[in-house]
């Protein structure tokens, strides 16, 4: 067989250079910037900037209010993939039986990957209405008074029930396609050796789903920390000093409202570590037990 090859070794480079000049001007400048400048206390208005070294993650470290936020981020982020992850995997588990009205059941469980995380947040601002929102109103019958923006709990409850349920066609998608994937003939063995159903699916069907499973582990747990900052805008903006936010949205907070640019740098920075921290471990730990093969 003919190995394909360029005529030039200039070529290659030169359809890559749009590519890493993408990744340079935003991202890795960004990120530069924002190292220089969490070492400097800065003047808002940028008349000037002042050295104070380690000060600005000193007070990150003595920060009870920021503690207190690391700790919902954490929340907020286990719920939000574990519960995207289990309902995409039910749907996707249902929809893969479904023989007459396939093609219809699945739409209409895709079409929510259209909406923005704005809209979602404004959908979300809707169903929870305080005077007349059809899920608060459902609440109060159930004897819970729901409060948005008003009760810490109750805002944190509609954060993650919007962003399950911005996520979840996204992870449909892909584990219905794992699972329309799997041979016909494993399906038949395994109904052979286990006429229990939940028994086949647990010792063959969600293995075989798990390189589906890692990569979606990963693409719920950078949503849960960084894509879910339009829908928590949109349901605490005006008021979120004593509602639930996440790191990154603390990092908005300070930096453009509180005008704390240097503190602002130090979290983007704790940030950035935190997160390829966590990739590194999902990697060498989580990826070593899954077989592609």
């Amino acid at each position: 067989m003919k190995r394909a090859g360029f005529a030039s070794r200039w070529l290659p480079i030169l359809l890559l250079v749009p590519q890493l000049s993408i990744i340079l001007v935003f991202f890795y400048w960004p990120a530069a910037y924002a190292v220089k400048s969490s070492f400097y206390l800065q003047d808002p208005f940028g008349f000037g900037q002042t050295f104070v070294g380690l000060e600005n993650y000193s007070s990150l470290a003595g920060s009870a209010e920021y503690l207190r936020v690391t700790n919902f981020t954490v929340i907020f982020t286990v719920l939000v993939t574990f519960f995207s992850l289990a309902l995409a995997l039910l749907l996707a588990a249902k929809a893969d039986k479904v023989i007459r009205g396939a093609k219809s059941y699945r739409t209409l469980l895709m079409w929510v990957y259209a909406v923005a995380p704005p809209v979602a947040g404004y959908m979300g601002l809707m169903l929870f209405n305080q005077r007349w929102g059809p899920l608060t109103e459902l609440f109060g019958s159930l004897g819970w008074e729901f409060n948005l923006r008003a009760d810490y709990f109750d805002t944190a409850f509609a954060m993650v029930v919007v962003s399950v349920w911005k996520q979840v066609p996204v992870n449909f998608i892909f584990f219905l396609s794992g699972l329309q994937s799997i041979p016909k003939s494993v399906r038949e063995a395994a109904l052979i050796d286990n006429r229990s159903a939940s028994g086949r699916f647990w010792d063959v069907t969600f293995p075989l789903l798990a390189p589906t499973g890692f990569f979606l582990l990963i693409i719920n747990i950078t949503y849960a920390l960084f894509d879910t900052f339009g829908v928590i805008d949109t349901l605490v903006k005006g008021e979120p000093a004593n509602n639930p936010m996440t790191l990154v949205y603390k990092v908005y907070i300070d930096g453009f409202r509180g005008n704390d640019l240097g503190g602002s740098s130090a979290q983007s920075v704790v940030l950035m570590v935190l997160v390829l921290a966590l990739t590194v471990f999902q990697f060498r730990m989580i990826e070593k037990r899954i077989h592609y093969t």
